[in-house]
């Protein structure tokens, strides 16, 4: 759940904050609330930020997918997208159209994102 929802200034962001959040659970074949998981890693989204700020995001790609295991790079840049789409402040976040062009790959993923979602 994206985090103006708690306080209630819902933007056409809170989308994009869920796209980032669909992402993130395919490139990592997991669900964001994993309860047969360590307690530290039963929230992916606190695991994906720990692995970035260590700079181990490849570590978070999904083990059982080989074609995901092969383009690994390329896994962390769509990682790297996700991130830009959880950033805590709505302001920060890209608007679905920047998205699509991202994915188009029209538009590079903004540098300096917070891994804190």
């Amino acid at each position: 759940m994206a985090p103006e929802w708690l306080s209630s200034i819902i933007t056409e962001k809170v989308d994009v904050y869920s796209f980032g959040v669909v992402v993130l659970e395919i490139l990592c074949g997991r669900k964001n609330l994993e309860r047969s998981q360590p307690e530290e890693d039963m929230h992916l989204l606190g695991l994906f930020e720990r692995k970035g700020e260590e700079g181990q995001l490849l570590d978070m790609v999904d083990k059982y997918n080989a074609d995901m295991q092969l383009h690994g790079a390329e896994v962390v840049e769509m990682m790297k997208l996700a991130v830009w789409c959880l950033q805590s402040d709505y302001r920060r976040r890209p608007s679905m159209t920047v998205v699509v062009q991202v994915l188009e790959g029209l538009v590079s993923v903004q540098d300096n994102l917070d891994y804190n979602s």
